[in-house]
């Protein structure tokens, strides 16, 4: 069998991101389990390779079409984001924002024109992608643009064998309740069940988070568990799903990390991931759920504080190079 195609990406071209997807790069075992098409700006990879210490064989090709792979070596298309500039280190900027976009749009296109089964990307930065032209709260619904994807989306933020999604992402805090509705739980909750089952898990447990303190307390602290969140939990089960809850959001990931459910379906961004990251910052992987292809980056950021120094570690984002690898394997 063909090893699957994945496109890789350096994140941001100012932070850890370089560095990182060099010393993954690296690692003989990765180039021999997949072809890759690594998608990066000539300069951010110089200065990766230099933080690094390493030097990338790569064969180098001008455009898609004139992609190819050869057995243990990486093919390097040059998105040339940053107009022949060396990165400015530590600091959110204009230019690799545009420059973080550019792999992005290529990858994409990789994957439509069958060059690609997958995208790893090394960290981005948010504030850095907006300043770059990102119109979209964040790169999953620029994705899920490109690709044309109509329905409900997730991020997927994996420690170990727990699995976690979200009912709202990147929103305001004081906006959060009122994007909480029946059908966006019964979405999120479906979604990451139907990931866990192609991973191999047959029946999925899922405990659903409560939204306020003590998941509101019989109403006493809100009514969205006994209005909104109870009712969709209901009607899941009723589908056959092995949902649960509400749980008490400061609790639920007690019972998780014991192992009692394999996923946690979280009402917004930090309820899951302040838990998720104090179980396994250093080895968590975000996947992109929902989109006809896996996407998967660390859970760690760009850390502008320790660009440049060489000691930004990659178990997270070899996590997700071998999750997506799993998973463009089994398409």
């Amino acid at each position: 069998m063909s090893n699957p195609r994945i496109a890789v990406l350096l994140g941001d071209p100012s932070g850890v991101g370089p560095e990182m997807a060099v010393k993954l790069l690296a690692r003989a075992r990765n180039r021999q389990q997949a072809d890759i098409l690594l998608i990066a700006d000539g300069a951010a990879l110089a200065s990766g390779q230099s933080i690094a210490g390493e030097s990338l064989d790569v064969l180098r090709v001008d455009h898609l079409d004139a992609v190819r792979y050869e057995p243990g070596r990486i093919t390097l298309l040059d998105c040339d984001g940053l107009e022949g500039q060396p990165p400015v280190l530590g600091e959110s900027n204009e230019a690799s924002g545009r420059a973080s976009m550019r792999a992005l749009d290529l990858a994409i296109d990789a994957v439509s024109a069958g060059q690609a089964g997958a995208i790893v990307f090394a960290p981005l930065n948010k504030h850095s992608l907006r300043l770059g032209g990102l119109a979209q709260e964040d790169e999953l619904r620029h994705l899920q643009e490109r690709f044309g994807v109509r329905s409900f989306t997730s991020e997927f933020n994996l420690t170990g064998a727990l699995w976690t999604s979200r009912v709202t992402s990147h929103i305001p805090l004081k906006d959060v309740a009122a994007h909480i509705t029946g059908e966006g739980v019964c979405d999120a909750v479906r979604l990451i069940d139907a990931a866990l089952r192609r991973a191999g898990i047959a029946r999925p447990r899922i405990a659903v988070s409560g939204l306020n303190p003590h998941a509101g307390d019989g109403g006493s602290i809100g009514m969205e568990e006994i209005e909104i969140i109870a009712p969709a939990v209901q009607s899941l089960r009723a589908e056959g799903l092995d949902a649960r809850g509400p749980y008490s959001p400061d609790t639920v990931f007690i019972g998780a990390r014991r192992g009692d459910v394999d996923a946690v379906v979280s009402m917004y961004h930090d309820q899951g991931q302040i838990a998720m990251k104090l179980m396994g910052f250093e080895k968590g992987v975000t996947l992109h759920g929902g989109l006809p292809v896996p996407v998967a980056t660390s859970a760690s950021g760009s850390a502008f504080d320790i660009a440049g120094r060489g000691i930004a570690q990659i178990d997270g984002l070899q996590e997700a190079f071998d999750l997506c690898v799993r998973m463009a394997a089994t398409r």
